[in-house]
């Protein structure tokens, strides 16, 4: 299948934003995941709700939400401005922001029902022996919670390569600037005579899609064959 230098720019885009996107919001998925799985405080059912919140909002609702927040007029957005040069809206930046946040109540909901799964008596024996909660955490609940990790984390590169009413009411579709997979296909659907285009995007996206879950399924059981020999 022969793709147009748009249709790669718009490919190379995708998955550029989706691992940024999985890079940057895992590591707090893990720490959210944690909390509501083991820890009571106030505020959880809160935090719960917050956390979920982009599953249940229009995208278009919470890409015009970034917007007011993070764009240049809003307060954060112009504080990233003038503080660390940083500019998200209508920028791939913005697009990968938006992909996180769409993506991360997936995530967090994988690696908590993974969290959920580890018996705390595990936890409770290393903490008998004198280890820290840190050293629990990284030595004994992180290898286990690893396959929830990986789905979590390929739920969340899914839904990133898949996301189109956030990303493109906040950062617009600009050709070889923000245009992602979707916004492309949809362009092209715009256009008379385009249909082809799109259905090449749309087979991409499939393959890409399949191939991801594909990896995934490898990966979680490589990981959990080798801590069941452990």
């Amino acid at each position: 299948m022969s793709l147009r230098p748009e249709e790669w720019a718009a490919l190379v885009l995708s998955l550029k934003v989706s691992l940024w996107a999985v890079a940057l919001s895992l590591p707090l998925a893990v720490l959210v995941a944690y909390l509501l799985a083991r820890r009571e405080f106030p505020g959880k059912g809160l935090l719960s709700a917050v956390v979920h919140v982009p599953l249940v909002l229009p995208p278009v609702v919470t890409g015009y939400l970034l917007l007011l927040t993070f764009g240049r007029n809003g307060a954060v957005g112009r504080w990233l401005e003038d503080t660390l040069g940083l500019v998200l809206a209508f920028r791939w930046t913005g697009a990968a922001l938006a992909a996180a946040i769409m993506g991360f109540p997936l995530m967090v909901r994988a690696i908590r029902l993974a969290v959920e799964a580890v018996d705390p008596r595990l936890e409770e024996a290393a903490a008998t022996l004198g280890a820290p909660p840190v050293a629990r955490f990284v030595f004994v609940t992180l290898p286990l919670i690893s396959p929830g990790i990986l789905a979590g984390a390929v739920l969340g590169f899914a839904k990133a390569m898949g996301e189109f009413g956030a990303t493109i009411t906040f950062v617009a579709n600009i050709p070889g600037q923000t245009q992602t997979l979707p916004s492309a296909i949809y362009a092209f659907l715009q256009v008379p005579g385009a249909e082809t285009a799109a259905m090449r995007l749309v087979i991409l996206s499939l393959v890409v899609a399949i191939g991801a879950v594909v990896i995934s399924e490898w990966l979680s059981k490589r990981v959990a064959a080798r801590i069941g020999r452990t």
